[in-house]
């Protein structure tokens, strides 16, 4: 095959077109909205989610498809107006900011001379990184629409994590599928009315305060201290896996007591854990412990009149992270339900009122440094942590039908801390798609394991075919 590459490589995108789309409502007046501290936390980090499509409904083409992404955005930017903008810089403190002055969301259009069912959906980079066009690192919103050979197409909608995190991106997708279906844009069921964009809603104490215990979870970096991205990428392998619905309800099942029935999250992360542990007992050098982490979204556990009031329209970061840390032997010689208890009390022991404002005061005082989750980092015993998305519904008919897959797609870059991005396969068969960034040895130990509850993910599997 030979095309034209936007920067971008094998399997070798045309771009046709690239714009600007501009929100429609002309009393949005132009102005800069300062980031939180909690937006700050999360950092400049590109992320994005894809959907694709096996094939389109008998009558219609790609150019319909590209007609009505480019038709309802401008609507959905009134609602969503920092997507319409660009991330600045404030020229006094250095700090970056939202310029929503309607500078437009970008929308591109391209092709691909192969077959979608072509590619090789059990490796990241293979499949699912490669349909994602570069975009500058001060575009807030890249929508980006693909035709390939076999008459499928790809959506992918990319943005910064400054501006929102998981929760405000699936809002967005379920709100435009909504307005392509009954031409109206329905109330978000996390709220009635406008969203709301005002980010002062978390405010830093004077003078700021927050736990020991909290400074020893963040870590201050700079890149330059961590390891070199040769290390992290011969240490970690990016695989795509499946998990069918009958293997989580046994999970869920085993890992549940009669006192107490554990989620299917829970389940599954109880399961992992034993996984690593007896990875890391094997390992050529010993290690005591491991450790299992989770971002967990804050809306919902914001208990308080005033802010849970706040939290159902409001727009941008509230998340947080949680992790359990334990002896490798413990997690071996115990049950799946006991595990399960392990998993359930890292996230249900946070008072999360209080972590938040000790977050934020944390950033205040540290405004201007890179900040992680230390474990992340991939400083001391080995660690696992998710991020869950089948938490939140999403809604992937535009008028073409349900996609065969969504799913978020990130760069790890050098961190050295194993990653699980897990999301509900669409048409709600209950069924999870798993991206997972970790080390060599833990994927063939799931893919050896005899339960096979981790299965690499097939263009079979996912309806498409070659032709």
């Amino acid at each position: 095959m030979n095309m034209a590459v936007d920067g971008f490589g094998e399997p070798g995108i045309r771009v046709v077109s690239r714009r600007l789309v501009k929100a429609s409502d002309p009393s949005i007046q132009p102005h800069v909205v300062p980031l939180s501290n909690l937006d700050l936390y999360v950092g400049n980090v590109q992320v994005a989610i894809l959907c694709i499509y096996p094939k389109l409904p008998v009558g219609r083409d790609f150019a319909g498809v590209v007609a009505t992404f480019e038709s309802l955005l401008p609507a959905l930017l009134n609602e969503f107006y920092p997507f319409a903008g660009l991330i600045g810089t404030n020229p006094s403190s250095g700090l970056p900011e939202l310029l929503c002055h309607n500078q437009g969301a970008e929308l591109v259009v391209g092709e691909v001379g192969v077959a979608l069912a072509s590619l090789d959906y059990g490796l990241a980079d293979k499949s699912l990184k490669k349909l994602m066009l570069p975009y500058a690192e001060d575009v807030t919103f890249s929508v980006q629409l693909l035709s390939f050979a076999c008459g499928s197409f790809s959506v992918l909608w990319a943005t910064n994590h400054l501006v929102g995190d998981g929760h405000d991106n699936i809002r967005f997708l379920r709100m435009w599928s909504q307005l392509a279906r009954t031409g109206k844009i329905v109330a978000d069921g996390d709220g009635d009315g406008k969203l709301c964009h005002d980010r002062s809603v978390f405010r830093p104490r004077n003078p700021p305060s927050y736990r020991a215990s909290l400074a020893a979870d963040i870590t201050t970096f700079d890149p330059r201290r961590l390891v070199n991205v040769l290390t992290a990428h011969d240490s970690f392998v990016d695989r795509l896996y499946y998990i069918e619905a009958a293997d989580i309800a046994s999970l869920r099942e085993m890992a549940s007591t009669e006192q107490r029935r554990s989620s299917r999250v829970q389940a599954v992360s109880a399961y992992l854990w034993k996984v690593l542990a007896g990875v890391v007992a094997a390992s050529r050098v010993p290690e005591e412990r491991c450790r299992m982490g989770w971002w967990v979204s804050a809306r919902r556990r914001l208990t308080s009149p005033e802010l849970a009031s706040a939290m159902r329209k409001y727009f941008g970061n509230v998340t947080t992270y949680a992790y359990g840390d334990a002896s490798v032997e413990e997690i071996q010689r115990k049950s799946l339900a006991e595990v399960a208890a392990m998993v359930r009390e890292p996230v249900a022991s946070v008072n999360y009122e209080e972590y938040i404002q000790d977050l934020v005061d944390f950033v205040e005082v540290h405004k201007g440094q890179g900040l992680m989750e230390t474990p992340v980092v991939g400083l001391g015993s080995p660690i696992l942590s998710q991020s869950v998305f089948d938490s939140f519904p999403l809604d992937t008919d535009f008028g073409f039908g349900q996609a065969a897959l969504a799913m978020p797609i990130s760069d790890f870059a050098n961190l050295c801390s194993a990653y699980l991005s897990i999301s509900a396969k669409p048409a709600g068969d209950g069924s999870w798609l798993v991206s997972a960034y970790i080390w060599p040895r833990l994927a063939a130990a799931l893919e050896a394991d005899e339960q096979h509850i981790f299965k690499p993910l097939t263009a079979e599997y996912l309806g498409l075919t070659a032709s």
